[in-house]
């Protein structure tokens, strides 16, 4: 039975808002994956972001242990703490993808160090240097997660060299 003009306008117009669709995705970068601090190997630097929580202290993790999460690779100290972060990764993932607490509130991406950290409310936040911790994380701590997750939902798809 021969399809009706309309039947066969509406598959074309289908058709053509698919393919409208798919050329305007590469000028989209709010669709853009999250970028996550990495270095030596590893997303948080390659620090066992469980033994945070833990041990309470930062604790280097071993390639012997990973787990994949947000299209990056996490580090562990032990398997326990892998299997901990893979049960439930929200929980144990650092705030604004391990960047710098302090430098999300200022709408920035800086990279941190590991002996910078607190938990708050059961969420780790790392920060860059100790003035960062201490004399803003610490001095303020309310006012600067109010401000990173403001500035985070406008900063997290964009590379930290380009803010």
């Amino acid at each position: 039975m021969p399809a009706s003009s309309s039947s066969v306008l509406f598959r074309l117009g289908r058709v053509a808002a698919v393919v409208a669709v798919a050329a305007l995705l590469p000028l989209a970068p709010a669709l853009a994956v999250d970028e996550h601090f990495v270095k030596d190997g590893g997303a948080a630097g390659g620090v066992d972001v469980v033994a945070y929580h833990t041990v309470g202290q930062p604790t280097p993790g071993s390639a012997q242990f990973t787990a994949e999460y947000q299209g990056q690779t996490w580090k562990f100290a032990t398997a326990a703490n892998r299997d901990l972060f893979v049960a439930s990764p929200a929980k144990y993932a650092p705030a604004y993808g391990g960047w710098c607490s302090a430098g999300a509130s200022k709408g920035k991406k800086v990279a941190t160090m590991p002996q910078f950290w607190a938990i708050v409310d059961g969420q780790l936040y790392l920060n860059s240097t100790e003035g960062a911790h201490k004399g803003l994380f610490l001095a303020d701590t309310q006012t600067v997660i109010r401000k990173g997750e403001a500035n985070w939902k406008t900063i997290y798809a964009t590379k930290a060299d380009k803010l």
